[in-house]
């Protein structure tokens, strides 16, 4: 832990933030919450978009650093913080797969629940949107079908080294939640996330967020 680093997150609970915000707390670093109150529109105010001009959540402050997309918020916390162990040493083979799964994890599923979510973004035809969402979602089960191929007995995506990855993968399992086959339902996913969620850091992040059942 490094007292004389402060950050402020500015976050929404249960949205992207929610993965920067766990690792803050596995860290044991000094922070404060701002919350974007996507119920107001926050997130597109001109406060906000002077942050980050996507209008997306989170956003992190570190001094002068307004830094933005989550995995990149993620990777600035591991480098800022090689103490708390949530990434293997850089340079190592290691390392080199967990950013391939921090890339694959934001590049994939994530990037894929914007259709499921928002799939009138994606169509000119508003009658068209059960289609797009439907075919998220049967993506969505192929990619999870193949992250649970490949952690197989884990513990870890590292295999038995935790890393911010794990917290990554927990938040877009959780986001599965209400899928007709919720990722939770695969049991190696089912039982990383157990796992994941056992974690102190994990149950305190759930506390301030006053997120509701199910978790994932």
């Amino acid at each position: 832990m490094r007292g004389s680093i402060v950050y402020a997150l500015y976050y929404f609970p249960g949205n992207a933030s929610l993965l920067p915000h766990m690792m803050l707390r596995e860290i044991g670093a000094d922070f404060e919450l701002r919350l974007v109150d996507r119920s107001r529109n926050a997130q597109n105010s001109p406060e906000y978009l002077k942050l980050n001009p996507n209008g997306r959540i989170p956003v992190l402050i570190d001094g002068a650093l307004a830094l933005y997309e989550t995995a990149a918020i993620a990777l600035h916390l591991c480098d800022r913080h090689p103490e708390a162990g949530l990434a293997p040493p850089a340079g190592t083979p290691e390392r080199a797969l967990f950013y391939r799964w921090l890339v694959h994890l934001t590049n994939t599923p994530q990037a894929e629940y914007r259709s499921c979510f928002y799939p009138h973004e994606f169509v000119t035809d508003e009658a068209a949107t059960p289609t797009v969402k439907a075919a998220a979602e049967r993506r969505l089960n192929d990619i999870f079908d193949r992250i649970a191929d490949q952690l197989g007995a884990g513990p870890w995506l590292l295999g038995e080294r935790f890393s911010a990855a794990d917290l990554y993968l927990l938040m877009l399992i959780r986001w599965g939640r209400a899928m007709p086959r919720p990722p939770r339902t695969l049991p190696p996913l089912g039982a990383l996330a157990e796992r994941v969620l056992a974690r102190p850091a994990v149950q305190a992040t759930i506390a301030a967020e006053a997120l509701q059942p199910p978790i994932v």
